[in-house]
């Protein structure tokens, strides 16, 4: 049956001996403080946790659901005292501000410690992490007195946020909605609307529900250039921070899902809400994309979590398993059969499902090394050159992630054979819970179009430039690794070639991009794994033990047998647009 076991060895070897955190987070005022035995303390008692405290309640919050009556939604049996024990161990504040009573611990180890809430019990992570969206929303754009009043309470747990974009007649095309802000008189919004898909827009969870909602002002000018962002709390807020009456909006309902049960997915009716404007007038899509980039990796763990814990179960399964014998011969010739993990094609199996989530796992702290330096670095250059680099990496993050964990979540699946579709194994509610990450949070084409045209065409390359400069950098920087830097090098010409080929393709083809997008990413992110794969390599290489041994092999297994797909996509972005456009819109 399913289980978890947080692989801090691993996170330690991606933090320490990879990327040389320690050395980073002494460079910069903002971490200078967080030291290993620090973050072993985090990663250890992140464990215990996740292990102990969210993954015994999480098949039971698959199977019970979230329910709601008269606008009021419960939790599953478990959720509520699980998510007060989380609030009170401080896990909500870890990467928070310390000016309003966050931790102001550093993104590359936060990223570990949410991986390992997405794998244990996916459902309730999301209710921590669209808080911790709102609270960088906040920080970053609402004035002092909405900051004093939201940030300390969200950081103890005693209110929770969510984020409120989406209507029944529009998502990513926020431009055409129609959710108004009417101002009063005294500084306030009357806020009305109907939006739907809305995580944790009710629960009994704690006190409070924070919404922060995107609307229109009533000569607002058309499209997205004229969205606000308000505040808009489910109770009204005393001058004292006490709570006062009860604001004018509801759940609707909450929809019946494919997976993620134990999450509350809400329809929330605003009619004439009480809302405090954050930011600016107009400029409230900006605004909401800090706390929509932050969710957009944040979702990106959850499939690293999922597959990790996918792998977990299967490579168990497989090494108890006894089925057929051998290709080789009898491994146990007292027994029947050999397990299952003698195969081949299983071992392709699980080698593939551990080169996807250990790869990921680092590329997740290579993104949050480039965010802790965008935020802390006291060289210029450098914070510019990682803001950059995080734009590029962040569509790349979530749904390469994304895409895998599910690949990895079949996988393991598949592995179990019939067991894999039975409900008491845990691993068909892996693979639902997987799924909807590859939509929500901006659907993985959406990405996929994000990195191709905002972040690789309106620039023309440059953030691209910058991460091929540092990789090839790395590539010229050891030479005892070619078997590992020889195909990255051939990887990372083809995405350069790729890059300028669509680059090209774009002066004459308006469906260029379109085209070329998902090919693209799939490319970016097989680049990027075999960089994050070459470098552990490199730290692997130095070591000798069991651990790092299998990690070498690991790489190999991921140069030899993964990163060839490489080829495919970057024939595929070459072919441009036109066998997709031929075909007239009536013939489908």
């Amino acid at each position: 049956m399913a289980n978890y076991k947080a692989p801090i060895q691993d996170m330690q070897f991606v933090l320490h001996d990879v990327f040389k955190a320690d050395d980073l987070w002494a460079s910069m005022p903002t971490t200078s403080e967080v030291t290993p035995d620090l973050v072993s303390a985090i990663l250890e008692e992140g464990a215990r946790v996740c292990e102990n405290e969210l993954f015994p309640i999480n098949r039971q919050g698959d199977e019970e659901g979230c329910t709601w009556k008269d606008g009021e939604v419960t939790t599953p049996t478990g959720f509520k005292e699980a998510y007060a024990t989380y609030a009170e161990s401080g896990w909500l504040s870890l990467g928070g501000d310390p000016e309003f009573g966050g931790q102001g611990m550093p993104k590359m180890l936060t990223v570990m410690f949410e991986e390992m809430v997405y794998a244990a019990n996916t459902s309730f992570a999301l209710y921590p992490a669209l808080t911790a969206g709102a609270c960088l929303c906040l920080l970053h754009h609402a004035s002092d007195e909405l900051k004093q009043t939201y940030l300390p309470p969200m950081y103890e747990g005693r209110w929770s946020g969510s984020m409120c974009l989406t209507e029944p007649h529009c998502g990513t095309d926020l431009g055409i909605m129609k959710t108004k802000a009417v101002p009063g008189d005294d500084g306030t919004y009357k806020i009305s609307g109907t939006k739907i898909f809305i995580t944790g827009g009710e629960h009994d969870l704690n006190e409070n529900i924070i919404h922060l909602v995107l609307a229109k002002l009533p000569d607002a000018p058309a499209g997205p250039k004229g969205i606000s962002l308000f505040v808009v709390p489910k109770f009204q807020v005393n001058a004292d921070g006490s709570l006062g009456e009860r604001n004018l909006l509801a759940c609707g309902s909450i929809e019946h899902k494919m997976g993620i049960k134990g999450s509350a997915t809400c329809v929330m009716n605003f009619d004439g809400a009480e809302g405090y404007l954050v930011g600016e007038e107009n400029r409230g899509l900006a605004a909401m994309f800090t706390m929509m980039n932050y969710e957009r990796l944040s979702i990106g763990l959850q499939g690293i979590g999922l597959g990790d814990v996918s792998y977990q179960l299967a490579r168990e399964y497989a090494l108890e398993r006894i089925q057929s014998r051998s290709p080789a011969g009898k491994v146990q010739p007292d027994q029947v059969a050999d397990p299952i993990i003698v195969h081949p094609d299983v071992r392709r199996m699980l080698l593939t499902q551990r080169a996807y989530t250990e790869g990921g796992r680092a590329f997740a702290a290579y993104v949050g090394m480039w965010l802790d330096m965008a935020k802390g670095h006291p060289d210029d250059a450098t914070r510019t050159k990682a803001e950059g680099l995080v734009a590029l990496l962040t569509p790349v993050a979530k749904a390469y992630f994304t895409d895998r964990g599910l690949d990895a979540t079949v996988l393991g699946q598949q592995v179990l054979g019939g067991h894999g579709y039975i409900r008491e194994w845990g691993l068909e509610q892996f693979v639902r819970d997987a799924r909807i990450a590859q939509i929500y949070e901006g659907t993985n084409g959406i990405q996929a179009l994000d990195l191709m045209g905002r972040k690789i065409a309106a620039n023309q390359g440059a953030y691209f430039q910058s991460f091929k400069q540092e990789v090839q950098a790395f590539i010229d920087s050891t030479s005892d690794l070619t078997e590992f830097t020889g195909p990255l090098a051939d990887a990372l010409a083809r995405l350069d070639d790729a890059t300028t080929a669509v680059l090209n393709q774009v002066k004459d083809d308006p469906n260029a991009i379109g085209a070329a997008s998902c090919d693209y990413l799939n490319l970016f992110g097989l680049t990027a794994y075999a960089y994050m794969w070459a470098m552990m390599a490199s730290a692997a290489k130095a070591q000798d033990s069991a651990f790092h041994r299998t990690k070498l092999e690991t790489a190999r297994f991921f140069m030899q047998r993964l990163l060839p797909e490489s080829l495919g996509y970057h024939a595929k972005v070459l072919a441009g647009s036109e066998t997709l456009m031929a075909t007239p819109a009536d013939a489908f």
